[in-house]
C-alpha cells in the first residue's frame, strides 16, 4: 500500500515537472522567435538609414576609429573603422562640409 502512494506520488511529480519542461521550452521558443523578428526589422531599418541621407553627403578620410558610418571593402559594418583618417572610411556630413575639412572626399 504505501509503495503504491510513493509510486503514485513520483508518477504525478515526474508528469509535472514534464509539463513544466515542455512548458518553458514553448516560452523559451516564443522568446526567441520574438527577439529573431525584432532583430531582422532592426536590420531591414538599418540598412535602408544608410541608402543615402537627404541633405547629407558621404565624406571620407576623416573619420576616427570605430565612428565610421558604414562598412567598405576591408569589412561590412558601421563602427569598425581601426585607425584614424583611413582614406576608406567614411562618414554622412551635411552637403558641402567635406571639401571644408583637412583630408576630406567626397565618396562618390
Amino acid at each position: 500500500m504505501l509503495f503504491k502512494i510513493i509510486r503514485a506520488n513520483f508518477l504525478a511529480v515526474g508528469t509535472l515537472n514534464i509539463k513544466q519542461k515542455t512548458g518553458n521550452k514553448m516560452k523559451n521558443f516564443k522568446k526567441t522567435a520574438f527577439v529573431a523578428l525584432f532583430a531582422l526589422a532592426l536590420a531591414i531599418l538599418g540598412v535602408s538609414a544608410h541608402a543615402g541621407k537627404p541633405g547629407f553627403e558621404k565624406c571620407q578620410g576623416i573619420v576616427k576609429t570605430g565612428m565610421n558610418d558604414c562598412g567598405t571593402a576591408k569589412h561590412a559594418c558601421a563602427g569598425m573603422a581601426k585607425v584614424d583618417n583611413d582614406p576608406e572610411e567614411w562618414v554622412f556630413v551635411p552637403e558641402g562640409t567635406c571639401a571644408k575639412l583637412a583630408g576630406g572626399k567626397v565618396k562618390k
